[in-house]
């Protein structure tokens, strides 16, 4: 299959009221779930909120073959209720009218979930099978926000909420974009592990988001490529916001448990340039494919944690990194043998041909060689393509016209000014809209998957019960839709385990057919979809 596999996205929102210092960061998280509950039409029966369905989620399992036990974990690794987050939305600080309780969750027509993941609204993309598809769904997300953005803004009484699509505050906290593939359970997890962590201490080169400051509180002055490196302090491991692995672990498949595994990967940046989300999603694509069949490359790096680090704070891409067998290479050579190894994989087994093949990896295969090739030649000439260049690019202009030092406060506000979601401010949009920034896909289609759906996976059939049935779905997840029967006073849960069932082809003669809730799931469980 190549690069064509089940995958998603999920972004964590940088959040802050200027002015409003007084109000709780988690209920504010609240307010932009409620505030785009109100700018939709596809209203569940809780007044817009649908439940999330935790019934079969185990954030404590681990790939490994093990369990870590409840009472050690940290906090935030208990995802699987959301009773959490709702105590810090009424903890400390204003909270609005006490008397209502906080809206945590949304599951959308459009196959997404918008939530509240503990201070931070956080958008899942629906899943899709290509990495445009990622890259357009993960940007509608970004309109998804920007809607609640501005319906609280108009709202009396509301303070103004700012988000920011990045991954640090540069006061020691970082928050996620992560990434979600999926995979052949019987792959072995070591293969996992040693097939990926190579590319992942290198990968930023080209989906690195970049930031100014060094450390995980940014006190070091200087620029880097990468906005999440500095916050990693393991190999691999359970854990997500507290000493956070290259390779995470979490091993909950959201499908059929024996016959998949889902790729939890919390290392990537948050990215607005197209070019860096496409290739962050098809490279890895492609190389988890190599280790699904054997011909990924085999290299080590004697400290990969230390290489990440190093990775992201050499954006001249000079310096040399320490292999377990006593050898160095930089990241450009680590990248172009993953590449190589892609082409000779994807030409064996014909995805990459021009007219037979997938359509999807012969463009992946020649935008990641177009790039190594521009980062080894000029990184410069990639200001239209990759953001941590387009970032340093404008950085450097104000550093010459400003004489302005990296330790310049000034740019870092710069930084964060790029990262804001709103067109009007964020300094990426302003590159954007004077076509200084490539784009992969259309405005359009970035607005008609705010509104719909991928068709190719369950998503499909997620997104149009919610559209269709909306006032009567109670609950919902990956894996499943409730719905409530108020003329029969039960509930029905649908279970989607198969991701690539409930699509547009089998469900929507179903839609189409029936307008009335009961006789949609008449024929649905009898087994004739």
């Amino acid at each position: 299959m190549s690069v064509v596999r089940v995958m998603g996205a999920e972004t964590e929102y940088g959040i802050h009221a200027p002015g409003a210092g007084q109000f709780n960061a988690t209920w504010l998280s609240t307010q932009v779930v409620n505030a785009y509950s109100k700018s939709t039409a596809h209203r569940a029966s809780a007044g817009g909120e649908t439940r999330w369905d935790y019934t079969d989620e185990d954030p404590l399992a681990d790939a490994r073959g093990w369990s870590m036990a409840r009472a050690a974990a940290h906090p935030s690794q208990l995802t699987d209720t959301e009773l959490t987050a709702a105590q810090i939305a009424l903890e400390g600080g204003e909270t609005g009218d006490p008397s209502l309780p906080p809206m945590m969750n949304m599951v959308l027509g459009n196959g997404a979930r918008l939530y509240v993941d503990h201070a931070h609204p956080e958008y899942s993309s629906p899943e899709v099978t290509n990495p445009l598809d990622a890259v357009r769904w993960d940007a509608a997300g970004d309109l998804v926000a920007l809607a609640a953005v501005r319906r609280i803004a108009a709202t009396p009484g509301m303070p103004g909420v700012n988000l920011y699509k990045n991954n640090t505050d540069n006061k020691a906290v970082s928050y996620g974009s992560h990434e979600n593939y999926l995979m052949p359970r019987g792959v072995p997890f070591q293969n996992i592990v040693s097939g990926l962590t190579p590319f992942f201490a290198t990968r930023a080169v080209m989906c690195g988001a970049g930031r100014v400051g060094l450390g995980q509180d940014g006190s070091g002055a200087g620029f880097q490529i990468s906005q999440r490196a500095d916050f990693f302090e393991a190999e691999v491991g359970l854990e997500t916001t507290i000493r956070r692995p290259i390779i995470n672990t979490r091993d909950e498949p959201h499908a059929v448990a024996d016959k998949y595994r889902r790729l939890h990967v919390i290392i990537g940046d948050a990215n607005l340039s197209q070019v860096s989300n496409y290739l962050k999603f098809g490279t890895t694509a492609l190389v988890l494919d190599m280790i699904e069949h054997g011909t990924a490359p085999v290299l080590r790096f004697a400290d990969p944690v230390a290489t990440l680090r190093a990775v992201s704070h050499d954006w001249e891409l000079r310096g040399k990194h320490l292999l377990a067998d006593g050898s160095a290479v930089t990241a450009l050579e680590v990248q172009w043998r993953y590449l190589n190894a892609a082409k000779e994989h994807c030409a064996a087994n014909g995805s990459s041909h021009p007219e037979t093949g997938d359509g999807h990896t012969a463009a992946v295969l020649a935008k990641w060689e177009e790039v190594l090739d521009g980062l080894g030649r000029d990184p410069m000439s990639l200001a239209g393509q990759l953001e941590w260049v387009a970032k340093l690019n404008l950085l450097q202009q104000y550093r010459t016209r400003d004489g302005m030092a990296w330790d310049d406060p000034r740019l870092g506000l710069i930084d964060l000014q790029w990262s804001d979601i709103r067109p009007e401010k964020g300094l990426y949009y302003k590159l954007l809209e004077r076509g200084r920034m490539e784009r992969m896909v259309s405005d359009e289609s970035i607005a008609a998957a705010v509104e719909s759906p991928p068709s190719d996976t369950r998503a499909y059939f997620r997104g149009r019960c919610i559209q269709q049935f909306g006032a009567n779905v109670v609950g919902a997840s990956w894996d499943s839709v409730i719905f409530e029967l108020p003329s029969l006073r039960r509930l029905q849960r649908v279970s989607t385990k198969e991701p690539l069932r409930g699509n547009k082809e089998l469900t929507q003669p179903l839609f189409d057919r029936h307008q009335h809730l009961e006789d949609f799931l008449a024929e649905l469980v009898s087994g004739s979809v």
